[in-house]
């Protein structure tokens, strides 16, 4: 049986309460090297002798930062901090991404190698100070692609649903038309 962990469950509950994204023709792409603002989806800590965070969530932080491209607005990507002296080194490693367009919805997860770099291009996010570092979740930084990104759309359950109950003149099987019934008080 595969397990899948709670913060990868949390970071896809997370993505579809969020909704819209930029790809194209199925498929969400962004080339090696690109860089991407984002932050911290709540403010992290380490103290007391912990120098790693695992399964910390993310999200894009849009127009907040220029960077060379722009994840779609409502995606939630996955990653560790690693305390490293006064820097803190984050790595990503998914991210789950929706789009809308009217009614429709399509989904996209799958596998994000990146880096985080402080807006000024320095790697590393600055936000230690001896053993304890704080990074708030509105402090915006880059994330440096290892690789090049191609995530294809993924199957989803609710976008036929959503077609079933949109069909015309009853066809639709989760929401047909009601039956015409004469008024009961014209009888």
């Amino acid at each position: 049986m595969i397990k899948i962990s709670d913060a990868i469950l949390t970071a896809s509950g997370v993505a579809l309460l969020l909704m819209p994204l930029h790809a194209s023709a199925g498929t969400l792409s962004l080339p090696k090297d690109a860089t991407v603002a984002v932050q911290a989806v709540d403010s992290l800590t380490l103290a007391g002798g912990e120098t790693r965070l695992d399964d910390i969530l993310l999200r894009p932080a849009g127009d907040a930062a220029e960077a060379s491209h722009e994840l779609p607005e409502y995606c939630v990507l996955v990653g560790d901090a690693r305390q490293d002296g006064d820097r803190l080194r984050i790595t990503t490693k998914s991210l789950t991404c929706i789009e809308t367009d009217g009614g429709d919805s399509d989904i996209y997860s799958g596998s994000l190698s990146a880096a985080g770099y402080e807006l000024d291009g320095s790697y590393g996010i600055v936000a230690c100070d001896g053993e304890r570092c704080e990074l708030d979740a509105d402090h915006v930084f880059h994330l440096k692609l290892a690789s090049t990104l191609e995530i294809e759309e993924q199957d989803n359950p609710s976008a036929r649903i959503n077609e079933q109950r949109r069909q015309a003149n009853g066809a639709g099987i989760a929401n047909p038309i009601p039956a015409e019934r004469p008024d009961p008080d014209d009888m």
